[in-house]
């Protein structure tokens, strides 16, 4: 026992012993390591940097599953496989959507000042790096936080493909981590010439084309073969933004653009200022393409998507279709007109940006729709967005709700006073109360606290219901603000729910294609006008109704929409912090619903929608309504004057020559301005008119 105590012991000493003579050398070796004084600093930021670089270096394989999932299917986004030639109610072209692409003409046979140009201007090094330019975006970024405008973009033409191939146009920084992943793997599956190949075949030139072979006959006429350098310049400096420099929107930007992508190819050494002087000289022209400029965009965008529904629906084998619409090219016009007009004549007063209207009879065919002040600056479509609120023009479904359910009439008496639903309690425009007030006279004054003790009665989900039935489409919550319009609205599914009521109570919804054939003349699509329609309000409702919102515009907050000689009903709205303003209605002939506001939500300066939104209207509908026949609004007592011609010996009479109807009001006031300026030159009222200031005859041409 003695000795095996005694082994036991000096085996814990040995291994001690021999425990503290490693650590010894351990702490020998590591002392080699060792960093003292102010090289400490350096190994501190050098250790932290490379935990850093491994924790990004899993973060960005992270980032890059998505990738790996979108080149494991091994295919690209489809492209847009349809085209669409678009007619108006008379049949006449008024534009075209869908892809014109070509992708026959191989990189070999594509002129080499086309292939120098792009590279020029796109992407210099190209052929040099692997897919990410780094030099590239760094000048970018330098450029960028600077404050220039760069001729040249951050992203390789093989980090565009990957865009175009693979992802969506969302700016997010994921996005820019997957596309730099994808842009890697073509890289290794393709060969640089496979690459620049695919971009000039899939890349967006503007106009409804992808690929420069589209892109050469759609804007010169010419096979890309035939394009000059010039044209070749011009082409090279729509790969960045397209609808900015597309020379049938804006010629002298084309231009600008083209003489820029000259001088990157003088710089980077493709040729020499020599080569490129007759280019700046006689600089690109593009084909007549005021058509399309001047052609419904908005309209045709949205009838394109209704389009593409349909030819999936009906599964056509064809490509190529002609479809009929409803617009009227003419009360298009005139909706124009009156937006763009009163935006820019009231934008400073009342801070406001934007605004949008559709317009449609009162069957639902629309007949016009504005979706924003510009095309060419925004195709964002503001009039089929349902992202706004409708403040008081939302009340119509409060009242008709109350009208079905409680059998209430407009000379029924109410009590408007001070009410609450918890601890929200609303309280009227001018924070005051009427007291007894009849429904008629709370609904033109637009008072709150009427359709909020409404709701109470009726229930706030009826009431969304009823509003679903009539034209809203999108879904909201249904909160206690409801009876207020604290519901996200489109312009186009106001227009549809007042056009119930235009209606006589039955459902009407929107509509722009009335027929739709393929280009040999098979068709594929067309409405039945004598389809029946699901009654959503009985006729009693839409006439007390109608002759509510009549009173809106007599003597409520839409008297600025009142026309003379027509029977015009409406009910405006204002959402909190006059962020939206709204004003909708209708008369015998049409119906209307106009919006104002600004895209970034900032608030407005106390824009109401009897103001402008009411402006607005009320101009198309002057305009619409002259030289038509004036119809009746069911429930209104209001007799449209009738036009009596008296008989008369046509020898005897006397030709008028009258305004044409397709006169806007902008053009009047400039014939008006020309008449006015050389009567008074001719009576010796004022000095000679400076030549410069006085149209000359080719400028009033197009008036």
């Amino acid at each position: 026992m003695l000795a095996a105590d005694a082994w036991l012991d000096s085996s814990l000493y040995e291994f001690w012993q021999w425990l503290g003579r490693g650590y010894t050398r351990f702490q020998d070796f590591m002392s080699i390591f060792h960093v003292a004084g102010f090289k400490r600093f350096f190994v501190e930021i050098l250790s932290d940097g490379f935990s850093f670089f491994a924790i990004g270096c899993v973060l960005m394989v992270a980032l890059a599953m998505p990738a790996f999932d979108a080149t494991a299917s091994g295919e690209f986004n489809k492209a847009e496989n349809y085209s669409v030639v678009f007619l108006d109610r008379y049949g006449t072209e008024i534009g075209r959507r869908g892809i014109r692409s070509d992708d026959s003409v191989a990189l070999a046979d594509m002129p080499d000042y086309l292939i120098k140009a792009t590279l020029a201007t796109e992407d210099r090094r190209f052929y040099e790096h692997f897919g990410i330019d780094v030099v590239g975006t760094l000048r970018a970024i330098v450029t960028n936080a600077s404050g220039d405008r760069s001729t040249q973009g951050g992203s390789s033409i093989t980090q565009q493909l990957a865009k175009n191939l693979f992802l969506s146009s969302e700016r997010t920084i994921e996005r820019k981590v997957i596309e730099a992943f994808l842009a890697v793997w073509l890289e290794w599956h393709y060969s640089k010439d496979e690459i620049l190949k695919l971009y000039f075949d899939r890349a967006y030139m503007g106009g409804g084309n992808f690929g420069v072979v589209a892109a050469a006959d759609y804007y010169f006429g010419k096979k890309v073969q035939d394009i000059s350098l010039a044209e070749a310049a011009m082409m090279a400096g729509l790969f960045k933004a397209p609808s900015n420099y597309a020379p049938h929107v804006d010629l002298a930007a084309a231009r600008g653009r083209a003489n820029l992508v000259l001088s990157n190819m003088v710089a980077s050494g493709f040729l020499t200022e020599g080569q490129v002087t007759a280019a700046r000289r006689h600089p690109a022209s593009a084909i007549d393409r005021v058509q399309d400029t001047n052609s419904p965009n908005y309209f045709l965008d949205w009838a394109f998507e209704q389009s593409k529904r349909i030819i999936e629906t009906t599964q056509h084998a064809s490509n190529n279709f002609v479809v009929r619409t409803t617009v009227d090219t003419t009360l298009q016009k005139y909706a124009e007109e009156a937006v763009v007009s009163t935006v820019r004549e009231n934008s400073a007063q009342y801070d406001v940006e934007q605004a949008a209207m559709v317009v449609t009879d009162t069957q639902g065919a629309i007949r016009a729709m504005v979706g924003g002040m510009d095309y060419a600056k925004s195709q964002f479509n503001r009039a089929i967005v349902s992202t706004r609120q409708p403040g008081s023009a939302y009340k119509i479904f409060v009242y008709s709700e109350a009208f079905e359910q409680l059998g209430l009439k407009p000379t029924d008496m109410i009590t408007d006073r001070p009410v609450c639903i918890g601890d929200w309690c609303p309280q009227n425009y001018g924070r005051s109360y009427k007291g007894s007030v009849t429904l008629a006279s709370a609904f033109a004054q637009s008072l709150n606290t009427v359709p909020v003790t409404l709701s109470i009665k009726t229930g706030r989900d009826t009431i969304a219901e009823l509003s679903h039935r009539m034209g809203l489409t999108a879904d909201y919550p249904v909160t206690r603000s409801l009876a207020l319009g604290v519901a996200s609205v489109s312009v186009i599914d106001m227009t549809s729910s007042y056009a119930v009521l235009a209606n006589h109570g039955l459902k009407t919804p929107a509509y722009g294609i009335t027929r739709m054939t393929t280009l040999n003349g098979e068709q594929v699509f067309e409405v039945d006008p004598d389809a029946p329609r699901e009654r959503v309000l009985s006729e009693t409702t839409v006439a007390n109704m109608n002759s509510m919102l009549r009173g809106v515009v007599t003597g409520g907050t839409g008297r600025r929409a009142d026309i003379p000689g027509v029977p015009s009903v409406g009910k405006s709205g204002t959402t909190s912090s006059y962020r939206d303003a709204w004003y909708c209605g209708f008369t015998g002939n049409y119906v209307a619903a106009v919006w104002f506001g600004n895209d970034d939500y900032h608030p407005t300066k106390n824009l109401t929608g009897g103001t402008l939104p009411a402006i607005a209207w009320q101009k198309f509908m002057a305009y619409a309504h002259t030289n038509v026949e004036i119809k009746p609004v069911f429930g209104v007592d209001f007799v449209p004057k009738q036009t009596i011609i008296a008989a008369a010996d046509p020898a005897q009479v006397e030709e008028v020559v009258q305004r044409p109807p397709s006169l806007t009001a902008g053009a009047a006031r400039k014939l008006v301005d020309l008449a006015d300026r050389i009567q008074a030159t001719m009576d010796g009222i004022s000095p000679p008119i400076n030549q410069a200031s006085v149209p000359m005859a080719s400028d009033t041409q197009g008036l």
